[in-house]
């Protein structure tokens, strides 16, 4: 594996075990902030708009003046942004801290392009899986350590610990080289949007993040509240999640991309089904453990992007690819407390008969990678 990638899994590895420690228990500490469920929703809704607004101006910027450069920036606003919520005092300023630290998602583009760049022999999907389970990694770490500090020092002190881990992210990214933008002549932007492939193939995105991601945003809450688990339960269940991310990154990485895709959404529809069906802790973390097909979709979703678009637009299509994703992180939360409020468990009923739809969708349109890219 070449110097660059190596230093980049290190910065994400970090990156992993600094935003994991923190992430499964942000809906409980907004919960104490004095936020209700559907104020929960609402606010990673915000954070949604946050992660999305960002994706298309960054990934066209990283075809035009570079993805190290962005880079750089994202890991920059990561760290300010977490102290921030340190030392926040109430909801609104906390929130104002989380929805800063939302604006990091635009690293995915250029981040993506960079590693399908850097990948030498690999194939892209291998490439970004195994950039994904590098974070996972950490992230395997993170919410054991969160949940041990949350129930002896409180959840504010979580982030305490998150903002020295990503200072130390940061310097490791600052050592990673830069990268020269790809030739354009001939090459416009335009032509992505003219793409008919390409454009079919966000319709299919849409649909699978999105039920992918409904069950995701209140199963803290759902845990802690209606089966009485404690934070340091909540923190191992998220640690086997984490795990399952590196695993199944690491396999279905090694298929094609559409077939590593539908496995995934399979793997994720397993989730929901645990969740709703599941009697104690084995279940659920069995379920965890599974939902690491969310985030293998996502890498695998750039896999089969790379094969619809020309090298000079590849920034571009990540990053619209990742605002489309975007957007159903801004519905799906807001849904989802809909849900909640009115009964629990019903979340993830919706959202196994929303993936068995996407399952069979993908399977019958996935992309044809043949033709022209542009």
């Amino acid at each position: 594996m070449p110097k660059n990638l190596i230093l980049l899994c290190i910065a994400l590895a970090t990156w992993g075990i600094g935003e994991s420690a923190f992430f499964y228990f942000q809906p409980l500490y907004l919960e104490q902030l004095g936020a209700s469920p559907v104020g929960i929703g609402a606010i990673l809704g915000l954070v949604g708009i946050a992660m999305t607004i960002t994706h298309i101006p960054a990934g066209y910027l990283a075809d035009r003046i570079g993805r190290h450069k962005l880079m750089r920036l994202a890991w920059l606003i990561a760290a300010v942004s977490t102290w921030i919520m340190v030392t926040a005092r109430t909801l609104t300023v906390f929130t104002a801290g989380i929805v800063i630290y939302g604006l990091t998602s635009f690293v995915m583009a250029p981040l993506n392009s960079y590693v399908t760049a850097a990948r030498g022999n690999w194939s892209v999907g291998k490439a970004i899986t195994v950039i994904t389970a590098s974070y996972n990694s950490g992230a395997i770490i993170g919410p054991l350590l969160g949940g041990y500090i949350g129930n002896h020092f409180g959840i504010r002190q979580i982030y305490f610990f998150s903002a020295i881990i990503f200072i130390l992210s940061t310097i490791v990214m600052f050592n990673i080289d830069d990268q020269p933008v790809e030739p354009r002549e001939g090459i416009t932007a335009r032509g992505l949007f003219k793409n008919q492939r390409y454009l079919g193939y966000l319709v299919i995105v849409f649909l699978s993040m999105f039920a992918m991601f409904l069950p995701q945003p209140l199963t803290s809450n759902f845990l802690q509240n209606e089966r009485g688990f404690s934070l340091d339960m909540i923190g191992t269940i998220g640690s086997i999640g984490s795990l399952g991310i590196v695993v199944l990154s690491l396999i279905f990485g090694r298929m094609s991309a559409r077939s590593g895709y539908l496995f995934s959404q399979v793997s994720a529809a397993a989730f929901a089904f645990f969740l709703w069906q599941g009697t104690g802790l084995p279940w659920y973390a069995l379920g965890y453990f599974l939902l690491g097909g969310y985030r293998a979709a996502r890498a695998l979703t750039m896999a089969q992007v790379q094969t619809l678009v020309c090298e000079a637009n590849m920034g571009l299509a990540y990053g619209v690819t990742e605002a489309v994703i975007g957007v159903t992180v801004i519905l799906a939360p807001v849904l989802a407390g809909y849900i909640y409020t009115h009964n629990p468990i019903n979340v993830y009923t919706v959202s196994l008969g929303l993936m068995v739809l996407s399952i069979f969708i993908n399977a019958r349109y996935s992309p044809n990678p043949q033709g022209v890219k542009t």
